[in-house]
C-alpha cells in the first residue's frame, strides 16, 4: 500500500460523504414538502451510502496503518498525524483531505440534527391533533329503549307498573 492508494481511497471517501450530504438535504425535502411517501425510499438509498462508507473505512485504516508503520508512527494513527509526518507533497495532499473531510462530517451531523428535529416536530404534532380529536360514542341503550348519550339521564320504568 502506498500514498497514491490512500489518497484515492480518500478521494472516494470525500465523493461517498458528498454524496450522503446530498441524500441527506433531499430527505429534508421530502421532510418540509410533505412527500413521506418517499421517506423509506431516501433512508434505504442513505443505508446503502453508509454500507459502502464502512467498507472504505476498512480499507483506508489498513492503508493507513501500513503507512503509520512505514513513517514510524504509532499504531492507529489519525489522518492529522499521517499528513504531519508524511514527505512532501503527500503530506500537503493529505492534510487538504482531512480538512475537506471535516467540512463534510460537520455539514451532515449539522444536517442529520435539522432533519432529526424536523421528523421529532413533526411527529409531536401529529400526536397532539391525535390527541386533540376526540371519537364520539357510540352510546348505549337506556331502559327506555332509547339511545343514553351521556348527556342525558335514562329514565326507568320500575315505578310505573
Amino acid at each position: 500500500m502506498d500514498y497514491q492508494h490512500l489518497s484515492t481511497l480518500l478521494w472516494r471517501e470525500q465523493e461517498l460523504l458528498d454524496l450522503l450530504l446530498f441524500k441527506a438535504e433531499e430527505k429534508q425535502y421530502l421532510i418540509l414538502t410533505g412527500k413521506t411517501r418517499w421517506l423509506a425510499r431516501i433512508a434505504h438509498e442513505i443505508e446503502v451510502v453508509l454500507d459502502q462508507l464502512r467498507t472504505l473505512e476498512v480499507e483506508r485504516a489498513a492503508a493507513t496503518e501500513a503507512i503509520a508503520v512505514r513513517l514510524g508512527t504509532g499504531a492507529n494513527p489519525s489522518l492529522r498525524q499521517v499528513a504531519d509526518v508524511a514527505p512532501a507533497p503527500w503530506n500537503d495532499l493529505f492534510a487538504k483531505h482531512h480538512e475537506a473531510l471535516l467540512v463534510l462530517v460537520t455539514e451532515l451531523r449539522s444536517l442529520s440534527d435539522a432533519n432529526r428535529e424536523l421528523i421529532e416536530g413533526g411527529l409531536a404534532a401529529i400526536g397532539n391533533a391525535l390527541t386533540s380529536v376526540r371519537t364520539p360514542s357510540a352510546g348505549t341503550y337506556g331502559s327506555t329503549g332509547r339511545a343514553d348519550d351521556g348527556n342525558h339521564r335514562a329514565v326507568t320504568l320500575d315505578g310505573a307498573l
